[in-house]
């Protein structure tokens, strides 16, 4: 692009949460940054493809995120500065239906589940995209243990349940189809996954024995 955006030195991803036209960039960047991952994958991203397809100039990239790794992390990073909250149906199991569902409609549905499926793959050769993806799902399994603690304050579950566990549990057997047996996930087996984790709860299973 000719009209390349120069912007002066700002705080290292994850420091800060500007607004405005630092904002914009991040945002370009990060639009970039999942394009070239979904077309191209992580070994073919380079710091000159986020420059023509954000309207950053390189230089800028270079100096604010440093390589292909700091974009990675950078974009994972300002994913998780969402308002995103865990659902309240009032009850554990529709919580944990809600959430099951949410796995599947994020990554059942192969164009709109490209982006962190791309995600993912890189952070199998990136370390540092390893480590920004275990902060992402880190914080998103944070999130969602209030469903747990709610529970466990109505009742529905075991005193002692242990939260983290619980909502792990959710989605690992839908994960699991995804990227270790490529196989396709459906509603069904997001209902499956949520009631087999609601019968461990109510039988002890996530609690101290």
């Amino acid at each position: 692009m000719n009209d390349s955006i120069e912007e002066p030195p700002a705080p290292a991803p994850g420091s800060a949460r500007p607004g405005g036209r630092t904002a914009r960039t991040r945002a370009a960047v990060r639009d970039a940054v999942l394009t070239g991952l979904t077309e191209h994958g992580y070994p073919a991203l380079t710091v000159e493809y986020v420059a023509e397809h954000s309207g950053v100039h390189k230089t800028t990239l270079y100096r604010r995120w440093g390589s292909v790794e700091g974009l990675l992390a950078d974009a994972l990073d300002l994913a998780n500065e969402d308002a995103w909250t865990p659902p309240d149906t009032g009850s554990l199991s529709g919580d944990l239906h809600a959430l099951a569902h949410e796995v599947v409609d994020a990554f059942g549905d192969p164009a709109g589940g490209a982006a962190p499926t791309a995600f993912i793959g890189a952070a199998f050769q990136s370390p540092r995209a390893a480590e920004a993806l275990h902060a992402f799902y880190a914080e998103r399994f944070r999130r969602c243990e209030v469903v747990v603690t709610r529970a466990v304050t109505r009742g529905q579950a075991p005193r002692g349940t242990d939260p983290g566990a619980v909502v792990r549990a959710v989605s690992a057997p839908l994960f699991m189809r995804l990227f270790i047996t490529r196989e396709p996930i459906d509603s069904a087996l997001a209902d499956q996954a949520a009631r087999a984790v609601l019968a461990g709860v109510e039988a002890g299973a996530y609690a101290p024995a």
